[in-house]
């Protein structure tokens, strides 16, 4: 998706959800819409100490797509944080609550990478960046996670990393 594709189809969904009577997908969407609102005034805050006009501070301001998935990206896993903390509280209702609205947030996001794909990315991260033990797991992660935007999350790499370099 081009620029802000993503933030219209959000907006665009979200009126559908409204009109369906889908109560559960319009939340949700308007949590995340709202955490989207969020960063963009972050950004034109820090933004607004080096620029002066009106027109640019805008336009900089706005989250392209690549921003926007970070911050499904975010609130996917404050999801999944949640319901593991009601599982924990016996809480089944709750977290399935928390799943549902999970997926409802992941079907947004790119293709998710196969775990074989983050492998092979990792095993070639760790060539490049000659990676070896704990000190290196950064760089490891930081090179994969730029390669596959959007496509896998940090707790996968992770893992994978530390199988790869043996920790």
């Amino acid at each position: 998706m081009s620029a802000n594709m993503l933030k219209q189809k959000l907006n665009d969904d979200t009126k559908a959800a409204l009109k369906d009577g889908n109560a559960v997908k319009r939340s949700v969407l308007g949590q995340l819409l709202s955490a989207i609102k969020n960063k963009e005034l972050e950004k034109r805050t820090k933004l607004s100490k080096t620029e002066n006009d009106p027109s640019k501070l805008e336009e900089g301001s706005r989250l392209n797509d690549d921003e926007i998935t970070v911050v499904i990206q975010s609130e996917i896993k404050k999801r999944k944080e949640s319901a593991e903390a009601y599982e924990k509280g016996d809480r089944k209702e709750l977290a399935a609550q928390e799943n549902s609205e999970a997926e409802v947030l992941a079907s947004y996001l790119p293709e998710q990478a196969s775990e074989e794909k983050v492998r092979t990315e990792v095993v070639v991260a760790i060539k490049e960046t000659g990676a070896f033990g704990a000190k290196d797991m950064g760089k490891v992660i930081a090179t994969v996670m730029a390669r596959l935007k959007g496509q896998t999350d940090g707790q996968t790499v992770s893992r994978i990393a530390k199988e790869e370099l043996a920790l």
